[in-house]
């Protein structure tokens, strides 16, 4: 019971002080002299005002962002108890391994060579590249497929946004997330060792990939928050900026199904979901629902997702079995058997 309770407080304390974590403190610092700067040189409000409004009370103590609050302490005691569950990455790395010596039995290294410091930049851009396009994909997943949305729907209920909302996610989500980044992980590290020996390494900063952490030193924690800083807008057509991402939270319908990238903007161009921020637009955030207090109700994030997926769930059967039920019935030989 000791051991539990001292890996979920490690596990909660490590989100803010580990560099891997989205809100690691120094990352919370540095999006927070990025938001003042905004609204200091950029929006030309003064100091005070603008640190009163950073620190919002009627954004911090919402509703919405004591929900948020709670759900990240009780999703870290859920995922602790289903992580052992979950296929490791070290295993699935090593199946893709073996897997590609059965392949390529003579094991080809490309770009031998090649001096360390470019075989070691390739590595950490198409690793940051495939790991942000498996984000966005999943993520448009999430949204298109009514069973997954049943779960990724919560996230999108919070009606004020914080860095704290990026944890406001139902565990099945967080599982899914997670078995994404297990499968990204595996194949980079298993493909590029392969194919490159043990030159392959991460170019990193405090332990972790240098473009993940430029990104989230530039104010990746404000893309939930209520500062919409926006970008120049050919940098908008590469890069998501924070008010990009609040579109995506909006709930005016001319911004739904809109931004599902993470860093790079490239993906949602590509597969036509590209929306560039709207200056000095007020967004209002969440879902339209008649019942919006339940939304911020742990039955609302915990136990109502399971019963819209089995009625996501129940839709499909009838489907599928009317579909399978006019398959027989075309069928020559079984005719006979559907007639009264």
């Amino acid at each position: 019971m000791f051991e539990i309770v001292f890996d979920y407080w490690s596990d909660v304390t490590t989100s803010f002080w580990d560099p891997k974590k989205r809100v690691f403190v120094g990352y919370l610092f540095s999006a927070f002299f990025v938001a003042l700067l905004w609204l200091v040189c950029i929006k030309q409000e003064k100091l005070f005002a603008s640190i009163k409004s950073i620190f919002s009370k009627r954004v911090w103590f919402s509703k919405s962002s004591k929900t948020d609050y709670k759900v990240f302490f009780i999703n870290k005691l859920l995922l602790l108890l289903i992580s052992p569950f979950l296929i490791a990455q070290l295993a699935l790395a090593t199946i893709i391994f073996y897997g590609l010596y059965d392949a390529f039995p003579s094991r080809p290294i490309v770009l031998e060579k090649s001096p360390a410091w470019a075989v070691v930049t390739l590595f950490t851009v198409g690793y940051f590249l495939l790991d942000d396009f498996a984000r966005f994909y999943v993520h448009r997943l999430m949204h298109c497929w009514p069973l997954l949305w049943s779960f990724h729907k919560v996230h999108h209920t919070a009606e004020t946004l914080t860095p704290m909302t990026v944890f406001r996610t139902h565990p099945v989500e967080s599982v899914i997330f997670s078995l994404r980044s297990t499968v990204v992980q595996a194949v980079a590290i298993s493909g590029f060792i392969f194919f490159m020996g043990d030159r392959a390494d991460l170019l990193t900063v405090l332990g972790v990939n240098a473009f993940v952490f430029g990104f989230n030193l530039i104010g990746s924690n404000l893309r939930h928050s209520h500062i919409g800083i926006y970008y120049w807008r050919p940098v908008e057509k590469i890069f998501v900026s924070p008010a990009q991402h609040q579109i995506h939270h909006s709930l005016d319908k001319r911004h739904w199904n809109k931004n599902y990238g993470v860093v790079l903007a490239v993906w949602d161009w590509l597969f036509g979901s590209h929306h560039h921020s709207e200056k000095d637009k007020c967004l209002v955030f969440g879902l339209d629902s008649k019942d919006k207090d339940a939304a911020h109700s742990l039955r609302g994030v915990y136990i109502a997702p399971f019963y819209e997926s089995f009625t996501v769930l129940k839709k499909y059967s009838v489907a599928i079995s009317k579909k399978i039920a006019g398959f027989y019935k075309g069928l020559p030989g079984l005719q006979w058997a559907t007639k009264d």
